[in-house]
């Protein structure tokens, strides 16, 4: 299996206007692949522009404010590139699409790594992020799996949750349970 980032992905239109997506970005080799799906904005970006920045963040409820519909979180413009990172990034990569492997369902696009700049410090890993990224990416696929398995790996995930979790990752945790339909108090 390969290394997948979990990150915030900024592609622009032609117009300029940024479009945010989480998305896990494949690591192959020097290479980065963004895989959207079709039909997206992201991927119609990446067709017209060849052009994203990837936005590496800790901050649980910005992944659960994107499974919630919240599109809006300030930006922060990069020197010498078009496409602005999260102003909440601890880090940004530049990426420059090189080669594209086209897919009716899920094209990839192979980014070389144009810049990686740091921003703020990384202070260590937390469960309760984690749980809240892993239970966010479940949001997004109610509809394909079986609510059995939904609920029991969101009953796993809620051990870390009450471990660890401080108040912005409960609030994120239970932003995302709302949305899946699960108690917060489950």
């Amino acid at each position: 299996m390969p290394l997948i980032r979990e990150c915030i992905v900024t592609t622009l239109n032609m117009a300029g206007e940024a479009h945010l997506a989480p998305l896990g970005l494949i690591e192959d080799g020097d290479h980065w692949i963004i895989a959207p799906f079709r039909p997206s904005t992201t991927l119609t970006n990446l067709e017209a522009t060849r052009q994203a920045t990837a936005s590496f963040i800790d901050d649980a409820e910005i992944f659960a404010g994107f499974v919630t519909g919240q599109r809006n979180w300030p930006l922060a413009k990069i020197d010498s590139w078009p496409a602005p990172r999260l102003a909440a990034a601890l880090a940004h990569a530049e990426l420059e699409v090189v080669r594209v492997a086209a897919d009716e369902q899920r094209p990839r696009f192979f980014c070389a790594v144009r810049r990686i700049v740091s921003h703020r410090p990384f202070l260590g890993m937390n469960r309760a992020k984690a749980a809240v990224l892993e239970a966010a990416i479940l949001a997004t696929r109610v509809h394909m799996l079986p609510r059995e398995k939904i609920e029991t790996e969101i009953a796993y995930l809620k051990i870390a949750i009450d471990k660890t979790a401080g108040a912005a990752e409960r609030a994120a945790w239970d932003l995302v349970m709302k949305k899946i339909g699960i108690s917060s108090s489950s």
